[in-house]
């Protein structure tokens, strides 16, 4: 998968209080650099906790479920699109299906 906006996350794990997302988020990232999804599915096979949203979305827990990362996916084109990186309270007040 091509990941776009390497940025986002790389900005979040390097703020002062989010530091402890930096190991599981480079794993994240090496993981799905690799995959070759096709779907859903595949993404449920590697990361069994990993929620499907509507609007081809995906939400991963990060660092022991402390985090809340959402992906949009374009599977025909292999595209992860990082939309959302932060706390479960900071993912509770966003429209997960249409950031």
């Amino acid at each position: 998968m091509r990941i776009i906006a390497l940025k986002t996350i790389r900005e979040f794990w390097k703020n002062a209080s989010h530091r402890d997302s930096e190991q599981a988020l480079k794993s994240w990232y090496a993981i799905a650099r690799k995959a070759d999804w096709t779907g859903p599915q595949d993404i449920k096979e590697q990361f069994g906790h990993a929620s499907t949203i509507g609007n081809r979305r995906v939400v991963f827990n990060i660092a022991g479920n402390k985090y809340r990362l959402v992906v949009r996916f374009n599977y025909a084109y292999r595209l992860a699109y990082i939309r959302f990186i932060g706390t479960h309270a900071e993912y509770d007040v966003i429209d997960a299906e249409n950031i």
